[in-house]
């Protein structure tokens, strides 16, 4: 006879003990990017939390065997526009790479060790380099150097550098503010690239640019052939036979287009994003195959698929894969490596067999696994926002096989806003959720206007609305699923990092609708963050908010520390102290705020770290202190043995 279920205890939502335990997400659990494909192996990039946070190159070689590619005290990241990306190139069993102590690029031959190939620096860390590309003849790199000064701007340029380390960089490409994805054609001959100026981000408006690459490497009859201050450019490449691709979102949504008889020619003409938004150097989300055919990633909901495309344009069909969140797309012959996740998986480099569609994991990012009666699977919702808009967000109910909440209890919800602005959430299972659904709390993801995914409208809809559209649409998510009965309107919480953090500010300061939040690295006086922050982003609110000192009073009216005398719901910041992005000023302004008004609030700094938590004993920190506070603030009692947060105020926590 079938086994009877075991009987659920009951226990207040909040307070249900769960596998997902901090120490168990960070476990075991790297950050997988950058694959790239050499004649000698397979290589990828792992970020490892245990190791302090070093990314460490990783090669899978011909036979199968996985090993680290580069020795230890090396830590593979770039910092040039602090988010860095394209930190490493392959060329016949040669490695390339940026150091992240000392900005300096290295080259380890096969069975030797790392040696710098270029100068060091009159300022510390103040020669970056970035996007790096080989050569097809293994002579040269070129990339994107930033160089840093005492009291300017950056210079953001287009180098070469003699890739034995006889020569110091050479510029081939400046004037711009940025340049990004400088690609050499396969014979050589040719290179493209993509620059761009303040105030513009390259989602807003970027130019595709060609030139004749000499034997010596340097560049002749420059051209800009596509794009403008309103059509995003990205990923430039060169197929196999030597024809130039790119994505461009110029029909509305990011398309995958050939430069064909000086034409821009739209190959997949569809409403679906085959790009993203370009925060870091040298992501894919497409390959072309050898016989001038690519393959696009399309990603819905909880669904993906490679869509294939014909040399000369149109869909020829699509494999279905069962992941739904796809990156670092490279073909390989007769297979194709990317990272991919979904609902059910964590994120892993897999491989793609082109011949019979099947997919193999070759390195999953985290070696744990939880019990699926654990996992709450994501429900796509679409909601009404303000200005008679519709909003898009992911749902998971609250999920345990041992425990359910009290009759007539409904659970708390987390809103979750998502940094960026412009970005996007996504359905891939992540244990981060998890860890609040398997203790009974809901979580609703946003993706509220401005992400990316949906369209330029949708994403262009944040221009000059930030404060406002974002605040509205977590509010608008919260709203729709409290009213439809899934989860307790009078205890909602709001959490977000970066633009995240600006958001959860905003809410907890300018509407009474939170009854607590988390603030990670977040924005509080966007006068300051105009004047103390890098130059990626230095221009970028210029069309989030409006151009300063012109909208001076919109800058003023959405930054929260001018409005402490709203503030009433308890408050945690976490803030790494070494963060360029987001300074620890931000963090620190907010904080007085609260205490001068007396209300419930906790500061948890992190030393060593920088935007985004890397290191394994911080973020296992922030989740317990997370957990705390809002269990104070709630008023539940965690199962899980915490560590007290030293709260602030503590008298006023309750609502």
């Amino acid at each position: 006879m079938p086994q009877k279920a075991a009987r659920k205890a009951v226990a207040p939502y909040g307070s249900w003990k769960s596998p997902v335990t901090p120490d168990l997400i960070t476990a075991g659990s790297v950050r997988l990017g950058e694959i790239r494909v050499g004649g000698e192996g397979l290589y990828w990039l792992e970020g490892r939390p245990s190791e302090a946070g070093r990314y460490v190159i990783v090669r899978m070689s011909p036979d199968g065997a996985i090993s680290d590619a580069i020795p230890e005290g090396f830590n593979v990241r770039t910092a040039v526009h602090e988010y860095g990306g394209g930190a490493y190139a392959v060329h016949g069993g040669t490695i390339y790479f940026s150091n992240w102590d000392d900005q300096r690029l290295y080259r380890q031959a096969p069975g030797a060790k790392p040696e710098p190939i270029t100068p060091a620096p009159a300022i510390a860390r103040g020669d970056r380099y970035a996007d790096l590309e080989v050569t097809p003849d293994g002579r040269h790199i070129v990339c994107v150097r930033e160089r840093h000064h005492d009291g300017r701007e950056a210079d953001n340029e287009l180098v070469v550098i003699p890739a034995d380390g006889s020569a110091g960089p050479r510029v081939i490409a400046s004037g711009r503010d940025f340049y990004s994805s400088p690609r050499v054609s396969p014979d050589g001959a040719s290179i493209a690239w993509t620059a761009w100026d303040h105030p513009n981000m390259p989602w807003d408006g970027t130019e595709l640019w060609s030139a004749t690459l000499n034997p010596d490497a340097t560049v002749a009859f420059e051209a800009q052939i596509a794009g403008g201050k309103d059509e995003s450019i990205i990923q430039p490449e060169w197929s196999p036979g030597g024809l130039l691709h790119f994505i461009s979102d110029s029909p509305g949504w990011w398309n995958l287009f050939s430069w064909r008889d000086g034409a821009a020619v739209n190959l997949l003409p569809e409403k679906f994003d085959a790009g993203g938004a370009s925060w870091a150097f040298g992501f894919s989300t497409c390959c072309l195959l050898e016989d001038g055919s690519a393959l696009v990633r399309k990603s819905e909901g909880a669904t993906g698929a490679l869509v294939t495309v014909a040399p000369g344009g149109g869909r020829t069909g699509a494999i279905d894969i069962p992941y739904s969140d796809i990156s670092s797309v490279q073909s390989a012959g007769d297979a194709v490596y990317f990272i991919g996740a979904s609902p059910t998986r964590e994120p892993a480099v897999v491989r793609l067999d082109l011949a019979s569609g099947a997919t193999t994991v070759v390195k999953q990012s985290s070696s744990v696994t939880v019990n699926p009666d654990y996992i709450s699977a994501p429900e796509p919702i679409s909601f009404p926002t303000t200005g008679s808009a519709i909003a898009h967000a992911y749902f998971y109910a609250p999920k345990n096989r041992d425990f359910q909440g009290q009759p007539g209890e409904l659970p708390p919800l987390m809103v979750i806003c998502h940094g960026g602005p412009t970005s996007a959430t996504s359905a891939s299972l992540s244990l981060m959720t998890q860890f609040w659904t398997s203790r009974g709390i809901a979580v609703v993801d946003v993706n509220y206007r401005g992400s990316t995914g949906y369209g330029r409208a949708y994403r262009n809809a944040l221009r000059e609305n930030w404060g406002r559209y974002d605040t509205d649409d977590c509010i608008a998510a919260a709203d729709y699923l409290a009213t439809r009965g899934l989860t307790d309107r009078r205890r909602t919480v709001i959490r977000g990092g970066s633009a995240g953090g600006y958001t959860t500010i905003n809410a907890l300061t300018f509407h009474k609708v939170f009854a607590a939040g988390a603030a990670y690295y977040g924005i509080a006086d966007l006068s300051v963050f105009l004047g103390d922050t890098h130059k990626f982003e230095s221009r970028y609110l210029d069309s989030l908010i409006g151009p300063y000192p012109q909208e001076k009073q919109r800058y003023h009216d959405r930054s929260a520390i001018n409005f402490t005398d709203q503030l009433s719901a308890p408050m945690i910041i976490f803030q790494g102290l070494e963060d360029k992005i987001v300074p620890p000023s931000q963090a620190e302004i907010m904080v007085k705020a609260l205490e001068e008004k007396r209300i419930m609030h906790a500061y948890v700094p992190f030393a060593g770290e920088q935007h985004g938590f890397r290191k394994s004993e911080n973020i296992e920190r922030a989740l317990e202190a997370e957990l705390y506070f809002y269990g104070v603030a709630l008023g539940f009692a965690p199962a899980d043995s915490i560590e007290p947060v030293d709260i602030r105020n503590m008298k006023r926590a309750s609502r």
